[in-house]
């Protein structure tokens, strides 16, 4: 198997601090991620627009390195992995389908559901109480906000209205679960789950509630002035470790995920894992001080970050080699 020659890394680049833009990525982590593909490969930094279609065709990589998030919409994340296989071009990641299901956080649990797969109950614009309301397809904690958790009926119909009018899209209310809560990364295929991250919402700002919401992620944790939010390794019981294990596996074969993910897991009262989002397409920003939970798992793991970017094109690039070897 030949190694790859020219990779191309797709992005969509954070312009200010809106929550419009609260996906897409910085200068410093698109500069981080180009410089760690340099070290190995010739890289070709294409931003996701209306031009990246005309720049790919030309440059024809050996492979694409796939950050970009897309335009709008429930289907966005799947809007560039879909233009790279009209091209026939391979590129890191999940395909089409699971990328917009997993935007879909209705279809993802649907799919966990239909398998068997732990999740917590759900309604669309109405549902359980106390719940957590979200918008039904953002991701980055986009419209969780510290208010999110309803405990009350008037409580809950004020946050859907949030959503609907700030996002213009419906709001899923999940039952919320008052236990402990997970991140967990899982690297290669199949894949290997990195040491897992505990988030710790006694370390959030006193009388606020216990998710990991907007304000826990953008505002009050800070590159600047960060909270000691995350625990890595997180301490685990040999049988709590399995069971979150087994979960996100569980989760990653029924949702067809490729090559890398990163899975939120709460505990329910009984102290079952719950998959509360799966996320095939993960944040990694550079540097430790910002908290990036991919980065910082593979850090304990004993992987630098451009190791880990370096290594996803590996594991991509091995996978796409084994399809062409068996058709």
């Amino acid at each position: 198997m030949r190694p790859p020659r020219l990779v191309a890394l797709t992005y969509n680049l954070k312009r200010d601090d809106s929550d419009r833009d609260a996906e897409w990525d910085t200068p410093d982590t698109i500069g981080a991620v180009r410089r760690a593909i340099a070290r190995r490969w010739t890289c070709i930094p294409i931003e996701a627009n209306e031009r990246a279609y005309e720049r790919l065709r030309r440059a024809r990589p050996d492979i694409i390195f796939n950050v970009a998030e897309g335009w709008g919409g429930p289907a966005r994340e799947g809007h560039f992995p879909s233009l790279f296989e009209v091209l026939g071009l391979p590129y890191t990641g999940s395909d089409p389908t699971t990328l917009n299901i997993c935007l879909h956080k209705a279809r993802t649990k649907d799919v966990l559901i239909a398998q068997g797969i732990a999740t917590p109950r759900y309604g669309i614009d109405e549902g359980p109480l106390p719940a957590v309301v979200k918008p039904l397809h953002e991701g980055s904690s986009k419209g969780v906000r510290d208010t999110s958790l309803a405990r009350s009926r008037p409580a809950l119909e004020r946050e859907i209205r949030r959503i609907r009018r700030l996002y213009r899209q419906p709001a899923i209310v999940e039952a919320y679960l008052p236990g402990r809560e997970f991140t967990v990364a899982l690297l290669g295929n199949p894949p290997k789950i990195l040491p897992i991250v505990e988030i710790r919402f006694d370390t959030l700002p006193r009388g606020t509630n216990p998710i990991y919401s907007y304000e826990a992620k953008w505002i009050w944790d800070t590159s600047d002035r960060p909270l000691e939010i995350f625990e890595c390794p997180a301490r685990l019981t040999l049988p709590l470790q399995r069971g979150i294990e087994d979960v996100c596996l569980r989760a990653w074969r029924a949702l067809d995920i490729r090559d890398w993910a990163r899975m939120d897991v709460r505990l329910d009262a009984a102290g079952r894992p719950n998959i509360l989002e799966v996320n095939p397409l993960p944040g990694i920003l550079p540097k430790p001080e910002d908290n990036s939970c991919f980065p910082k798992a593979a850090r304990v793991a004993g992987m630098t970050y451009e190791q880990l970017v370096q290594r996803v094109v590996e594991i991509a690039w091995e996978r796409i080699h084994a399809h062409r070897l068996t058709r």
